[in-house]
């Protein structure tokens, strides 16, 4: 298993939805594949009514390992889509998730903000 994601992989994507995808003009390129996060976000909600069964004409036709899938495809569509949209989504998407682990985990901000952050949270002493 990769311990992270292979952004090769994403721009290999990318590409081939540029060679191969209808012609359009760049930003409806762009537009179209912020939309088809939508689309993907639709199949996610498909199979977790099918896994609750809430819709009575088609029952539990759904598992668990199909919204796992159902969400990866959300999570590479909206790579793609960033990869679209900016050369620098990986860079992008790294900063976000900082801010965003900085915003929800205060002590790991402070951490990172007093010192370095070595695997575990834990700081070194007398680093700064």
């Amino acid at each position: 298993m990769e311990p992270d994601i292979n952004w090769d992989r994403v721009r290999r994507l990318k590409e081939w939805l540029d060679a191969e995808a209808v012609p359009t003009a760049a930003g409806d390129a762009r537009l179209l594949r912020v939309l088809k996060i939508g689309e993907e976000y639709g199949e996610v909600a498909q199979a977790l009514h099918g896994v609750l069964g809430a819709n009575p004409r088609k029952g539990f036709s759904h598992t668990w390992q199909d919204v796992e899938k159902e969400l990866c495809d959300v999570i590479v569509t909206g790579m793609v889509a960033l990869a679209t949209i900016s050369p620098n989504s990986q860079e992008l998407l790294a900063e976000r998730l900082r801010h965003l682990v900085a915003r929800a985990l205060p002590d790991e901000r402070e951490a990172s903000e007093a010192g370095t952050l070595v695997p575990g949270g834990v700081l070194r002493d007398g680093e700064s």
